[in-house]
């Protein structure tokens, strides 16, 4: 494991930091975690940008899954899937971008059930 680790950005479900000897990249999340060289970074990083949530949400609304958008992996047999709400956030730790002080519907998980 890496000595020299700076944060580059840390949110409710995650953190992304660099090992600055190595300079290998680490993205923990939930309960995933990844290690990318410069390369691969950019590369995770790109294709968040081209992540589609309401594609991915309406083409798997039928789906019982609750996560419905998927990121393939290298290996075949392996997909991961998310929700808009960890996407969103997944696009946080990557763009720095800054979180909401206040609550918005998309961030309460609870089922309601009407009678």
């Amino acid at each position: 494991m890496c000595q020299s680790i700076k944060t580059i950005s840390k949110g409710k479900n995650g953190e992304l930091s660099l090992c600055v000897n190595c300079k290998i990249y680490h993205l923990e999340f939930n309960n995933l975690y990844f290690e990318f060289d410069y390369r691969q970074y950019i590369q995770f990083k790109e294709y968040l940008k081209t992540i589609d949530a309401q594609f991915w949400e309406c083409k798997y609304a039928k789906s019982t899954f609750k996560r419905k958008i998927p990121i393939p992996s290298v290996q075949p047999n392996l997909v991961l899937l998310f929700n808009r709400q960890e996407i969103e956030e997944l696009k946080d730790l990557f763009f720095r971008r800054k979180g909401k002080s206040l609550l918005n519907v998309d961030d309460i998980d609870y089922q309601f059930v009407l009678n």
